[in-house]
């Protein structure tokens, strides 16, 4: 007995200290990332002293404040959008049975599985195509940044469906059912019952989305056009011409702007255990 407990503790050692090496692993480039961004020196190899001029100086630069704005209006956009369809979505496959819904459910699903260059490399072949058959009865149209919103919007559409499925999949869907026998119309009970129900699904759906798309470079980058750089393509270009104290400066303001939305995603997630733990003890 007592070895089977000594091999026991040792093996909880060694998980605790490879969970440790994870996290440093993880964690520590970060660290030097935000540390290094506030170096004094222009060469971001040598440390020359505590100082914030970099934050500004990236405020000064018109490059990197237009592709703040298409980040932001890609952003926004694309997250108003996938945050509807993805919902109905949501809503469709979770309370509903219809002839190809397995179908839809595996195709839906797909943009989560597969990897961002295939899913890049699908969308500019679609725009490809579509310009061409849409150029022979009409204008020529060529990739912007409008084809990076709905890129956006054909990935994050399957972020929120799944968030949002998740939380109805905790509702009892008798709710419902006692409002419509109360003579509620549809509608009605869906937007007193269960829509105020599923409100935080939605809305960490949402902010998941809206940091994927804050962050998002590989697709982008294959479907941007002219005046159509975001943040995170624009950061990538120049690392090519070197690492620099302003882009440290961007990536740090990036990498909290990522982790804020993910966090308050996390948590509006977890709100339904937390009521349903409070309505136990009160009881």
């Amino acid at each position: 007995m007592s070895i089977g407990m000594q091999t026991s503790k040792g093996v909880g050692r060694l998980l605790k200290i490879n969970a440790w090496l994870v996290f440093a692993f993880f964690y520590i480039p970060m660290i030097v990332l935000v540390v290094f961004s506030f170096n004094a020196s222009q060469r971001v190899n040598i440390w020359g002293g505590l100082s914030a001029r970099w934050y500004p100086e990236m405020l000064r630069n018109d490059e990197i404040l237009s592709a703040l704005e298409n980040s932001l209006v890609v952003a926004a956009i694309s997250t108003l959008a996938s945050t509807i369809l993805g919902t109905a979505l949501a809503i469709a496959l979770d309370r509903y049975r219809f002839r190809g819904r397995g179908t839809l459910e595996g195709v839906a699903y797909l943009p989560i599985i597969i990897p961002d260059v295939t899913m890049a490399v699908m969308l500019l072949a679609f725009f490809a195509q579509a310009f061409r058959f849409l150029g022979n009865i009409g204008p020529q149209l060529q990739l912007g940044l409008y084809t990076v919103v709905i890129s956006h919007i054909a990935f994050n559409i399957s972020i929120v469906a799944v968030v949002v499925r998740a939380r109805l999949g905790q509702l009892d869907p008798a709710l419902e059912q006692a409002a419509q026998d109360l003579y509620a119309s549809r509608w009605k009970a869906f937007r007193l019952i269960t829509l105020p129900l599923i409100l935080p699904g939605i809305l960490a759906g949402a902010l998941l989305a809206l940091a994927l798309s804050l962050d998002d470079v590989v697709i982008s980058a294959f479907v941007t056009g002219p005046g159509g750089t975001t943040l995170p393509v624009y950061v990538f270009s120049a690392i090519r011409r070197g690492v620099t104290p302003e882009l440290n400066a961007i990536s740090t303001l990036m990498l909290a702007a990522s982790t804020v939305l993910v966090l308050s995603s996390l948590f509006l997630q977890r709100a339904p255990k937390q009521e349903r733990t409070t309505t136990k003890e009160d009881s």
